[in-house]
């Protein structure tokens, strides 16, 4: 049986940093800023083309994204936006092809 990591000062203060961050993109941020689709935008977040295009709706109808959802389309952004700076092991851990 492994044993866990000990969390150090470092990482206390990460999990801090992290737990305070005020951060995410709507989807219509997310959607006017790249060239993406309403089911691109729910295969990123997870939910079903329907559940997007409520988002986008007004009135009655409309839905609402969630804070996973926000963080969702965030952090893809920030991995657009800063794809080429991206060292290459943490790509490796997302499973990407490079």
């Amino acid at each position: 049986m492994s044993h866990p990591r000990r969390i150090t000062s470092r990482e206390l203060h990460l999990i801090q940093l992290y737990s305070n961050w005020e951060f995410g993109m709507t989807p219509t941020q997310f959607y006017g800023k790249w060239g993406v689709s309403y089911e691109q935008i729910a295969l990123i977040c997870f939910r079903s083309d329907s559940t997007v295009r409520g988002w986008f709706k007004s009135g009655k109808n409309q839905r609402y994204p969630t804070r996973n959802d926000l963080l969702n389309l965030g952090l893809v952004d920030l991995f657009l936006e800063h794809f080429e700076e991206i060292p290459l092991e943490v790509l490796r851990c997302l499973n990407m092809n490079t």
